[in-house]
């Protein structure tokens, strides 16, 4: 366990999840505790009951009382086994509606808060675990609170109520009940110590399992592993993962299982105990028959509700624990927050000075020591080869994230010191990897600016950006799985392009957005985006250079430093990086017209 988890006591994380459940579901909260408090309170009423019952039985066998003496008590023993009947159907029924609502809210929470979070989070593998750790927490948060609420207003109650009685009864049947009890739970303190590591080993493979698991069944890979025959790899390494994740809970289960056992026989022996003193305490007269009969019968039932509380409730408490102890950690990671009043105006233009970064996890930094300007008209193209970092600075330029050296000034204002909602709300961009949103193709172009659905503006945007619409209408379901149709690779790819222009921008960037698409549609798509660009921020990164050349300015990158900065022109004439690859991507061109 590290040492953040360490700082979270079970009190504190106890408190922390029964506040959160009374936030998502305030009335259901206070009802399902008022009526656990009637449950505690009927089921020692109706032992007390089956005490003066029986009580009356005897009575009337001895010839001391009459039938309407005993019609009494029974019908009060009646009435109160019919009120806890109800009782338990309430608290049933609102059970269900917590889990519903309480885990749909406590899901939204998450989502807010990685909404706030640095986005340079999800490149880090331990917080990936860690989020999924998170996710894990959000399933069991309304059974824990929940199991939370049954302790404090159904158990605690019941057990303070029926220990008053049993200890005006006899004091030492209270004490052997309760010095049983320290067994059971000794036993759970250790199975919630193993559970907890349990949960901080497999995170990392479930989290490879689940990839895997896509791999073989998701939509997304289907074509791809089949074709590549890859089927059988993927479901070796899903299979193996599978097996090693079940190992480890096996291994988890059969050590808490055997403690269990052998702990629990002091349990048994405490029940066993209890009886003997039960019985000899009516021999000698010290209770009732009534008494005898109505603490038997309870007996059997405390002991079942003790076993309950600790080998399942308490159990689940300390089985899940770690898991929620992951949400509450995600919940108070530092959010990324800054000056809301900034006043941004993009005549001022992207400055970068003296800005790197690196990547968490890693120690070469994919940007260093750069220092660049962007005029408010200007349209730059970053070139490089793969890994010359060039899609990183492009983050940085537009506050997606934070230079850990430098600064990076975006229309005037700092992105170290200000909140990205007003950073990013003229800025749109296409990156790489698109995403092809389940839904019309209407909503995924105008999704980037759903204030300003206009339908007729969405048509021009997809005739912009080479989207021929032949014959689908704008409102066709772009999914499959949801009665819609597919489009190509390079369709989509046009579509996310559409996407970006739509967005009100002063500021644009498309990040190797045009992969899927030939050459020529590139060529047309980059025109139409220059005229698009005007009196604008522009960036393009790609690696085609011929995409390159209308660009006013063209950046190259190497190692994640900017070795060269000039027009196509003067690149060509400096015979450097830039040149060498231009004569490159030629020859290949010029090998495919000899192929021919």
């Amino acid at each position: 366990m590290s040492r953040e988890q360490k700082n979270y006591t079970f009190n504190r994380i106890m408190l922390r999840v029964i506040v959160l459940q009374i936030k998502a579901v305030p009335w259901h909260s206070a009802l399902i505790n008022l009526v656990g408090v009637f449950t505690a309170l009927t089921i020692t009423a109706k032992v007390i009951a089956t005490q003066g019952l029986f009580d009356k039985i005897t009575d009337a066998a001895a010839g001391n009382a009459g039938f309407i003496e005993c019609l009494i008590p029974l019908m009060v023993l009646t009435g109160i086994t019919f009120g806890e009947q109800i009782l338990n159907g309430v608290s049933n029924f609102h059970v269900e509606v917590i889990f519903e609502k309480a885990a749909g809210k406590i899901k939204t929470l998450l989502h807010r808060k990685l909404k706030h979070l640095n986005p340079v989070c999800f490149e880090d593998p331990k917080f990936l675990d860690d989020l999924n750790k998170a996710r894990e927490g959000i399933a069991v948060i309304p059974s824990f609170s929940i199991t939370l609420f049954f302790i404090l207003s159904i158990y605690i109650v019941y057990f303070a109520s029926i220990g008053t009685y049993l200890y005006n009864l006899k004091p030492i049947l209270l004490f052997t009940i309760l010095i049983s009890f320290i067994p059971a739970l000794i036993a759970q303190i250790i199975r919630g110590k193993v559970f907890t590591k349990l949960e901080e080993e497999s995170a990392p493979l479930r989290r490879e399992n689940e990839y895997y698991q896509k791999t073989i069944c998701e939509r997304e890979y289907f074509k791809e592993t089949r074709i590549l025959g890859a089927f059988k790899y993927f479901y070796t390494l899903y299979h193996d993962t599978l097996i090693m994740l079940t190992h480890k809970r096996w291994k988890a289960e059969n050590k808490t299982a055997l403690i269990e056992l052998f702990l629990n026989f002091a349990t048994f022996a405490g029940m066993a105990l209890s009886t003997y003193l039960l019985f000899n305490a009516t021999i000698a007269g010290d209770i009732t028959v009534g008494a005898f009969a109505a603490v038997f019968g309870a007996l059997n039932m405390l002991f079942g509700l003790m076993r309950e509380i600790v080998n399942r409730h308490i159990g689940a408490i300390n089985r899940d624990i770690g898991k929620i102890v992951n949400f509450v950690r995600m919940m108070d990671a530092p959010e990324r927050y800054g000056d809301c009043d900034g006043n941004l105006s993009m005549s001022e233009g992207i400055k970068a000075e003296n800005v790197s970064f690196t990547y968490p996890g890693k120690e070469t930094p994919a940007v260093s020591n750069v220092s660049l300007e962007i005029a408010q008209n200007e349209t730059i193209a970053i070139v490089g080869k793969n890994g010359a970092g060039k899609s990183t600075l492009v983050r940085l330029l537009i506050g997606l994230y934070l230079p850990l050296e430098g600064k990076v000034l975006v229309g005037g204002l700092n992105t170290l010191e200000t909140d990205p909602a007003v950073l990013f709300q003229r800025t749109s961009g296409v990156f790489q990897k698109f995403q092809r949103y389940k839904m019309t193709l209407s909503n995924n172009v105008a999704i980037s600016n759903m204030a300003d659905f206009n339908s007729d503006k969405i048509i021009k945007i997809l005739k912009q950006a080479a989207v021929e619409l032949k014959d689908i209408d704008i409102e066709t379901m772009l999914s499959p799985e949801f009665d819609g149709i597919d489009l190509s690779g390079g369709e989509w790819q046009r579509l996310a392009i559409a996407r970006g222009l739509y967005r009100t921008n002063r500021f644009i960037v498309l990040d190797e957005p045009t992969a899927s698409i030939d050459p020529i549609e590139e060529t047309r798509v980059f025109t139409q985006f220059k005229n698009l660009a005007k009196n604008k921020c522009a960036i393009i990164v790609t690696h085609r250079l011929g995409s390159a050349k209308f660009a006013d300015r063209i950046i190259v990158m190497d190692s994640g430093k900017i070795t060269d900065i000039g027009t196509h022109d003067e690149l060509m004439g400096r015979m450097g990086l830039y040149a060498d690859m231009w004569a490159k991507q030629a020859k290949w061109y010029e090998y495919k017209e000899e192929i021919s």
